[in-house]
């Protein structure tokens, strides 16, 4: 039975995951804390919720089962807390080292951070992992959404996300200004704000690893490191080399660079190994539009990845069809892509395949393939039956537009 966690009360029949030398052991009932979220977060965790124990208990016939614990941040932590994002929260994660969570509300402009890059960088999750794929019969933009099958490793801990910045006019932009133009020769405007973008050696290399390691692992054949090292030579331009210099150091039997293939093995990639290559940016965007079979993972940067992934969602149905995760060593936190929608919140109304599908990756993160196998199985059915939510509706001919938790009902129905 697991302690207390300030003011949290593990359930006492759940057990606690752990991590030895780099392994991790899952129990039959592992404690696994979740956050509603704030505006439609209730209504699509009760969906998610009942989808991912129906699954678990149809796939396992009850022997696997989910401990669920509610931890608390955003609106509903200042209520019960009167803080947005607990200690209590913070511990609880570490400690029971897998969460899922809805959208938080982070207000543009002044006013606190973002709880969600917050929880990032406490929690060390510095890779935000968003796998991007079609669902057949999901309405898309692009003529052959099929095609679009990725996986983005997106660094989550530094880069502009860092929050280094000063105000205009403040002291520390003034301080900062005066500072660059006196001892380092570089004229700023005055009247202008001031934000640092640190790109380590650290945080690159670890982040291309776990791409590649997830490329080993999953059997994928192409890898791609996205950056702007055109323009930002020491910092975007450092993470492809640092990125580069990992796969030669740690993964040179199983990874081919793009300019060893075209120069050494006559443009043809050896069965079983893996291409490495990279792309500026900008490009990348054509490239993932124009020709998406062509990339299978790519790894990058905080900033580009936050835009390439929203990018991909949109192809493959938008946001409402797109899971992801934050990931560290031994750690993870599954999360909704999207934002609070508050104009509809308790409508019973948003599609909830976002925070469905983010459960699916957490089962397969916990090794229960064959649960995520059914989630998998039953969002198709019901795109392929037309009984989805009002955002896909809209786009589907002869669609029977249903409620959040209608959806989640129809997905369990086919189990």
């Amino acid at each position: 039975m697991s302690k207390k966690i300030g003011r949290l009360t593990p359930p006492s029949d759940g057990q606690e995951i752990t991590w030895r030398e780099g392994v991790l052991e899952i129990p039959e009932r592992p404690i696994i804390p979740f956050i509603e979220g704030d505006g439609i977060g209730p209504d699509i965790w009760r969906a998610t919720k009942s989808v991912l124990d129906r699954a678990i208990d149809k796939a396992y016939g009850g022997s696997k089962s989910i401990a669920w614990l509610e931890v608390y941040a955003g609106e509903k932590a200042k209520e019960t807390y009167d803080e947005w994002l607990p200690q209590d929260t913070i511990d609880a994660l570490k400690h029971f080292r897998a969460g899922i969570k809805g959208p938080l509300t982070t207000p543009v402009g002044g006013g606190f951070r973002s709880l969600n890059v917050t929880l990032r960088q406490v929690l060390d999750l510095y890779a935000c992992v968003r796998p991007v794929r079609h669902i057949k019969g999901v309405p898309s933009p692009v003529k052959d959404a099929k095609l679009v099958d990725m996986v983005i490793f997106r660094e989550n801990t530094e880069d502009v996300y860092a929050g280094i910045e000063w105000e205009e006019g403040s002291g520390g932009a003034q301080k900062l200004i005066q500072f660059l133009q006196a001892e380092l020769g570089k004229r700023v405007r005055e009247d202008s704000g001031i934000g640092i973008k640190p790109i380590s050696v650290t945080g690159s290399k670890r982040l291309v690893r776990k791409a590649l390691e997830y490329a080993v692992a999953q059997g994928r054949t192409d890898v791609t490191l996205m950056h702007k090292g055109n323009i930002m030579k020491y910092t975007e331009g450092a993470f492809k080399e640092w990125g580069y210099q990992v796969a030669e150091e740690e993964f040179s039997d199983r990874v081919v660079t793009e300019a060893r293939m075209w120069d050494e093995l006559g443009g043809k990639l050896p069965d079983g190994k893996i291409l490495l290559k990279d792309r500026i940016a900008d490009a990348m965007f054509q490239q993932v539009l124009l020709r998406p079979a062509e990339y299978q993972v790519i790894a990058t940067t905080n900033l580009n990845g936050d835009y390439l992934s929203d990018a991909l969602a949109a192809q493959v149905g938008g946001l409402g069809m797109a899971p992801g995760s934050n990931e560290g060593d031994g750690l993870a936190l599954f999360e909704a892509t999207h934002g609070t929608a508050p104009k509809y919140a308790g409508q019973d109304k948003v599609n909830p395949g976002s925070l469905i599908l983010s459960g699916v990756m957490m089962l397969r993160w916990l090794g229960w393939h064959e649960a995520a196998e059914l989630v998998e199985t039953g969002i198709a059915a019901a795109v392929r039956e037309k009984r989805v939510t009002y955002d896909l509706a809209r786009q589907m001919k002869g669609a029977t537009t249903v409620k959040t938790s209608e959806f989640g009902q129809t997905i369990v129905s086919s189990f």
